[in-house]
């Protein structure tokens, strides 16, 4: 469902106006961007933007970035988001590794942190590696010194984590399946033992910080959509230890009603194929991690690529974009092999296809980063109102 960026002078409506305000000042970047600018492209007025910059200034939020040049009367005052005022833990646990960073709010990030898991430990030991990482990330020797202690009361809501640094929150991005809104984990693909584990309330209890779980794919789409490289719905297919898709449609992360959207690797290709994790037959994550074991990266992608034209076929969607350690060892040959399966489909008539040519192609890059630097933005993104990657906020706030 698509949201309006315009304001609302509405006193109920007060969180509501500071993230549209917020999210144009993280657009703006450093340049900063002035009031009567706000004003305009929220729709709000004068006095309302004045008020709310004032208040995210006394915050800590918002600082002052200049004058500029005005086409008449006085030069206008710019101001700009500032980026230490708020921290957020982004965290990916993969079968065998995970990764944290700390991304501030502009969504660069400050510190990175990988190390080796098995998730099919026992939970506590599991969540013993989580908390050490990030413990360490946070109060590690070379840990950002700008992260300043105290701080987490300079964003409402904030919370202080190990080492009392300025952090807003955590967000964790596991394998599915699962349930984003309890912070359940139900019957991971090759690890059965975690069904029903309550991982956000056991993480919130060892790190002392607010949770936040989802799926892993779903986590990297909601990064790529806040960069709205392309925009447009598209599918975000990551091939790792696993194979699964993020969802954004109509502009915003498609999780599904039970957080069962993009299970895109139990999709059935052969009846007689070879059994999967699942326990099903000829499921495309099967097929796709055959080929990448047996060093065919090549049959990978056109399997890849046959999922992803059922997918874009299905859905009708703009682009698709590849990502996952496994496509970072080769992205050339499997953006290519995807390319030629869509091309094909759309040359004889597929649904998805313009002109005979199928929807573009892209390879995400940065391996698995992006999932813990999308998990980051699990915590971030509301304050600026892009809870799920939709352009300029929306709903009524306190």
């Amino acid at each position: 469902m698509n949201r309006s960026n315009s304001g609302a002078n509405l006193p109920a409506l007060r969180s509501h106006n500071a993230a549209l305000v917020l999210d144009l000042l993280r657009v703006a970047g450093v340049r900063g961007i002035s009031r009567l600018e706000l004003a305009e492209r929220t729709g709000l007025t004068p006095q309302a933007v004045s008020k709310i910059t004032a208040r995210l200034r006394a915050e800590g939020l918002v600082a002052g970035a200049g004058h500029r040049a005005s086409t008449g009367g006085k030069p206008r005052t710019v101001l700009r988001l500032v980026p230490e005022a708020g921290y957020a833990v982004g965290l990916h646990l993969d079968r065998d590794g995970l990764a944290a960073v700390l991304v501030d709010l502009s969504g660069t990030v400050a510190g990175s942190r990988t190390a080796r898991l098995d998730l099919g430990a026992p939970a506590d030991e599991v969540l013993a590696a989580a908390t050490d990482a990030v413990a360490e990330l946070l109060t590690g020797p070379d840990a950002d010194p700008d992260v300043a202690p105290d701080a987490a009361t300079a964003v409402p809501g904030g919370s202080a984590g190990p080492g009392d640094r300025r952090v807003l929150g955590m967000g964790v991005a596991v394998p599915g399946p699962l349930d984003h809104r309890d912070g359940v984990l139900h019957r991971v693909t090759g690890f059965p033992q975690w069904d029903g584990y309550p991982l956000r309330d056991a993480l919130a209890v060892r790190t002392g910080l607010p949770v936040v779980v989802d799926k892993d794919t779903n986590a990297a789409a909601l990064g790529l959509a806040l960069r709205a490289a392309g925009g447009g719905d598209f599918a975000y297919l990551h091939l790792g230890t696993g194979l699964g898709a993020g969802l954004v449609l109509g502009g915003a992360l498609h999780r599904g009603a039970r957080t069962g959207a993009g299970e895109f690797g139990h999709q059935t290709l052969q009846l007689d194929g070879p059994v999967c994790g699942c326990g099903g037959r000829g499921c495309i994550e099967a097929l796709c991690l055959a080929a990448v074991a047996r060093g065919d990266a090549a049959e990978a992608a056109r399997v890849l690529g046959t999922g992803a034209a059922n997918l874009v076929g299905l859905l009708d969607i703009d682009r698709v974009v590849l990502g996952g350690r496994t496509v970072a060892e080769d992205p050339d040959t499997y953006v290519r092999g995807v390319r030629a399966v869509l091309d094909e489909r759309a040359g004889r008539g597929g649904r998805g296809g313009r002109g005979g040519v199928g929807v573009p192609v892209s390879a995400a890059g940065g391996g698995d980063r992006p999932v813990a630097e999308g998990a980051a933005q699990l915590v971030l993104a509301p304050l600026f109102g892009r809870a799920d990657g939709v352009s300029g906020g929306g709903g009524a706030g306190g």
